[in-house]
């Protein structure tokens, strides 16, 4: 008989579960489900399998699951002849042994053959089981492989989860299949909307169970959810306000809620006098509601909440969320009326008393040596640099402010508007909380020029301080995020085109590190105590291998444009300091590479370098003209001479494009060259001349980048 499919439903009941990691649960639980089918060769529609969840269930919907298993076929390979047979051919104790393992009879054993030779094979049939016997072990294994760092205890059980369970639903078409999960007998009775219909919901099939929770006002579809509150958040914003609803807030506010019901609330107006960072952090961070702006972008009074239930009554629900939000906007205000009764600047002097890492002193002393960083390059890219020096004084403030002890999240923030408040340059202000961009991957960078020298300073100062105390990252561990600074520090240099010789800043950095830092970070003898380097020595160590560092960062960035590795190799090569120039050489060669020139002139490249780098000392020289033979070699020559001529403006001007556009004229001379000319000439004169002629060649492709390291035509 044909096995039948049929839609496959497991839904495991369970009490409110971590909405933040909710989507993440469903999804590995469907995946794990899909993949115990697989395992076990039962054949299912896993394209289209689903999974769905509320905060009070995790559900797996297959379609197409066969209902048996296809014939299991087994093989085991047993030990080669000449270890399973005797001299007389007489089945040794090892034949024996494996045959009775096996459960069968020797002569049921078959052979085969491999590289070592012939040897004896156990192969077995047996018919498939039923889906419906094997369904609660593959339940079983997808829980277990579910990623929860602290899975729970419940009640007198061995097992755990990551929240108690309390009902399950397996079915198979129509069919219940009887099995047990978590102390949990399987059946067809699934639970509805806790208020709205507590009542225990009947399920007919697998494929009515979505509709049978929605009828119980339960949307289990998370992408439905999700879809309802923000048509639910647009139906109550009141006239002439605009909500505020992030994907990752409606998101969160869906994994809360299985019947979300909008409420249309809003706060005392004197609450807007705080920063509205603070309020929104507040609203949306703390109590998941959605705030809303007005007309003029500003935020308003009003604000959204929203409920798990459509209640008869929801003024009450509107009295308690603006109940519930007012004692925290009365703490955002008491601590920022409390914090600007003095400057900003009258919290330099605590930070001497906060260790920002012990071998590096205090956050005052990090604070020092970033304002002459930053006073250094702002003079080098031609800002303002007594701004950049007193915006780096007053960049860490605001850490021990009572908003920010409070409320982490606002640092820099609140330093700009106790930066406005204080009198405070505008462009200083601003630069205290744009300083910190990027905050996260795929942010912006720092808009002002000002704040851009800032954010390059301290990522400097932050770099060049923990690798000195030997604390750089390794594997998994990153505590100080050096990563993301490097990344930071080298996407503010290109994005915001700042001139800048990145190994001398991290040079000037290291110099103004503390003696102790340097001891810190090397290892100590037998004796306890660190053997002493030549500073300077270990400064040039350090500093090559910060540059480094950043420029292995930005491989991962340029990838994510679609960049080939190969081009950023070319242009690292070269190893630019200046990470705009950097940026400038790699989208040249990228145009490069488009060429119809550029594959054979690589090849020519790779050629050459190769020639070159076998010739060692004979690679020196000047080419003399006298001996330039007629023909294809004199005219590379000339070739060469003219667009040496052509490029140097170019270069001199940073203009890479037109550079390597205009050397990709070269590529007929050149293979004329290589077709008809002999490099390696016995004559020792001319085979010298024609190794500085290839020299020179490959000097002009080198003001851009190391081209022999592109794909090429061979």
């Amino acid at each position: 008989m044909k096995p039948q499919a049929r839609s496959l439903l497991i839904e495991l009941g369970t009490e409110e579960l971590p909405p933040k990691a909710l989507d993440e649960l469903a999804a590995a639980f469907a995946a794990g489900i899909v993949d115990g089918l697989a395992r076990r060769g039962i054949a299912a529609d896993a394209a289209q399998a689903r999974s769905w969840c509320t905060p009070r269930r995790l559900a797996v919907h297959v379609p197409a699951v066969a209902d048996m298993q296809p014939t299991q076929k087994t093989e085991q390979l047993g030990p080669y002849l000449n270890i399973a047979l005797d001299a007389n051919g007489a089945p040794t104790p090892a034949l024996l042994g494996f045959a009775a393992k096996n459960g069968l009879a020797v002569e049921a054993l078959e052979r085969s053959s491999d590289a070592k030779g012939e040897r004896f094979v156990a192969r077995r049939e047996q018919p498939g089981q039923a889906t419906a016997a094997l369904v609660p072990e593959i339940v079983g294994e997808a829980l277990k492989a579910l990623p929860i760092p602290k899975p729970m205890r419940w009640g007198n059980h061995d097992y755990s989860f990551v929240r108690p369970a309390h009902w399950l639903v397996l079915l198979h078409g129509e069919g219940v299949i009887e099995g047990e999960v978590l102390g949990l007998r399987a059946g067809r009775m699934s639970r509805g909307h806790r208020f709205h219909h507590p009542q225990p919901v009947h399920i007919v099939d697998a494929d009515s169970w979505l509709d049978a929770l929605r009828a119980a006002r339960v949307l289990a579809d998370p992408d439905e959810r999700r879809a309802r509150v923000r048509t639910e958040v647009a139906r109550v914003a009141p006239a002439g306000t605009t909500p505020q609803l992030s994907d990752a807030l409606c998101a969160e506010i869906a994994n809360l809620t299985e019947w979300p019901v909008a409420i249309a609330c809003a706060f005392d107006r004197e609450f807007l006098a705080v920063p509205p960072e603070a309020l929104v952090m507040t609203m949306e961070t703390n109590q998941k509601f959605v705030p809303c702006h007005a007309a003029d972008g500003s935020l308003s009074e009003h604000f959204i909440g929203v409920a798990n239930i459509e209640s008869r009554e929801p003024a009450q629900i509107r009295t308690g969320y603006e109940r519930v939000i007012r004692p925290r906007f009365a703490d955002a205000k008491f601590f920022f009326d409390e914090d600007r009764k003095a400057p900003l600047a009258a919290g330099m002097d605590a930070l001497r008393g906060v260790t920002y890492q012990q071998a590096l002193g205090s956050v005052w002393d990090k604070s020092l040596r970033v304002a002459e960083l930053a006073r250094v390059i702002a003079n080098r890219v031609g800002t303002d640099a007594a701004l950049a020096t007193r915006a780096a004084a007053l960049s860490r403030c605001d850490l021990l402010s009572r908003m920010v002890g409070e409320f982490p999240e606002l640092q820099g923030v609140m330093g700009r508007h106790y930066a406005g408040s204080s009198g405070e340059h505008a462009e200083v202000a601003r630069a205290l909380d744009e300083f910190y961009a990027p905050r996260h991957a795929g942010a912006p960078i720092a808009q002002g020029t000002l704040a851009r020298v800032l954010a390059v300073a301290d990522r400097i100062d932050t770099l060049a301080g923990i690798f000195a105390v030997g604390m750089k990252p390794s594997g998994n561990k990153d505590p100080f995020a050096l990563r993301r600074a490097a990344l930071g520090l080298a996407r503010t240099l290109i994005e915001g085109r700042l001139t800048l010789d990145l190994r001398a800043q991290f040079d000037e950095a290291l110099c103004l590190l503390p003696e102790a830092a340097f001891a810190a970070g090397l290892a100590k003898g037998k004796d306890g105590k660190a053997a002493v380097p030549d500073p300077g020595a270990r400064r040039a160590a350090l500093g090559a291998e910060l540059y480094e560092f950043v420029l292995d960062r930005l491989r991962g960035y340029y990838a994510e444009q679609g960049i080939a590795g190969e081009a950023f190799e070319a242009v690292r090569a070269l190893a630019p300091s200046d990470l705009a120039d950097f940026d400038r050489r790699l989208h040249a060669v990228v145009a490069f590479g488009q060429l119809p020139e550029a594959a054979a002139l690589a090849a020519a490249n790779k050629r050459i370098g190769n020639i070159l780098r076998q010739a060692g000392h004979e690679a020196h020289g000047d080419v003399d003209a006298a001996l330039l033979e007629a023909g294809a070699e004199h005219e590379l020559a000339a070739a060469l001479t003219a667009a040496r001529s052509d490029v140097a403006p170019l270069a001199a001007q940073g203009d890479y494009v037109g550079v390597l556009r205009r050397l990709a004229t070269l590529r007929i001379p050149v293979d004329r060259y290589f077709d008809q000319v002999m490099v390696m000439a016995d004559d020792t004169r001319l085979r010298a001349n024609r190794l500085a002629l290839l020299g020179g060649l490959r000097a002009l492709f080198l003001l851009v980048a190391d081209i022999s390291l592109l794909p090429s035509t061979q």
